[in-house]
């Protein structure tokens, strides 16, 4: 089980992880929307497409643009990874836990 916490909450858990460059994508339906803030942020990948943004929100503390997805991956990434990266949000690595310990 791969979990991701923020300032003492739990905010993505999942054994369906994909790992992509050292990164954890959850399935939407393990992560907490409760926790999520839509942001303007954007950003481009060479390989993967453009990359959205959301910033977490937990007891009254924010983290900016601290988890995001791809939408409409290009067509290289969907092949890469074993599972539909539109289907996966992805939580920083500092907020990763596995069975192992903390990721970094």
């Amino acid at each position: 089980m791969v979990e991701a916490r923020w300032n003492g909450s739990v905010i993505a858990k999942s054994d369906d992880t994909v790992i992509v460059e050292g990164n954890h994508y959850f399935p939407a339906n393990a992560v907490d929307q409760s926790v999520l803030r839509p942001s303007n942020t954007t950003s481009i990948c060479p390989w993967k497409g453009t990359a959205q943004y959301y910033s977490l929100h937990v007891d009254d503390a924010d983290d900016s643009d601290a988890a995001w997805y791809y939408s409409d991956p290009r067509p290289e990434a969907k092949w890469t990874c074993p599972a539909q990266m539109e289907r996966h949000l992805l939580s920083v690595a500092r907020f990763v836990r596995t069975a192992a310990g903390w990721c970094s």
